[in-house]
């Protein structure tokens, strides 16, 4: 199970180096520092939105959790559907099937002024409603395993681990955003590979939800 929290972390990981991200940072570290240099007031800043696109996260991950659990009686047809949707969500990323609505994502107000904790909180939560087709790949792909262990608590703490893959290189980010520029150029150099390992690893992750024999593979690993 601690293999299954590890995967979860991995792709929060891998939605702040995607196309839908990355390439957007600086112009949220700006907008966390609201035309000021200051750093405690960026971290803070930085801080509420990551605590906002985790809320809703979570909601969906305790929804997903507590539904998986009413349908465990329905295991079998859980987890085809489940890992037949990570499948498509991966041919997706590859760019080998386009699914018009992941590709796009709404275009977040950048407008707020005297921007504080608590508007950050807020910014965090519309992110996370306006960029869940844009980072739906692997949100996707941890709400399908959130499902799959079949309890509120689980699905909760799937997508706070989540969360906190994708949270933890945006803090960082604020404090070293100037360090970390050339390392963010030779990422954005990279994305098509990136795209297609990171497809590759969802379809094999899809099967192997698929078939059911996810749990036994991690077990495999973990001996």
């Amino acid at each position: 199970k601690e293999l299954t929290y590890f995967i979860a972390f991995l792709e929060g990981i891998i939605t702040f180096i995607s196309p839908c991200i990355l390439p957007m940072l600086p112009l949220y570290i700006s907008y966390f520092a609201n035309g000021e240099n200051n750093k405690r007031k960026t971290i803070i800043n930085a801080l509420g939105f990551i605590l906002g696109f985790t809320f809703v996260f979570v909601l969906l991950g305790a929804f997903a959790g507590v539904l998986g659990g009413l349908l465990q009686r329905y295991e079998t047809i859980v987890n085809i559907v489940t890992g037949g949707i990570v499948v498509i969500l991966g041919l997706n990323f590859t760019g080998i099937v386009k699914i018009g609505f992941l590709n796009n994502s709404k275009k977040l107000p950048m407008t707020i002024r005297n921007i504080h904790f608590a508007t950050s909180i807020m910014f965090g939560m519309i992110f996370a409603i306006g960029y869940t087709p844009c980072v739906g790949a692997f949100l996707g792909s941890a709400l399908m395993m959130a499902s799959q262990q079949g309890t509120m608590p689980e699905g909760i703490l799937m997508l706070v681990i989540y969360s906190a893959g994708l949270g933890i290189p945006f803090f960082i980010s604020a404090l070293l955003i100037d360090r970390l520029k050339e390392t963010f150029q030779v990422i954005k150099s990279h994305y098509r590979i990136i795209n297609l390992v990171s497809g590759v690893f969802l379809i094999v992750l899809g099967i192997l939800m698929m078939t059911g024999t996810f749990g036994y593979f991690l077990g495999m690993l973990s001996m």
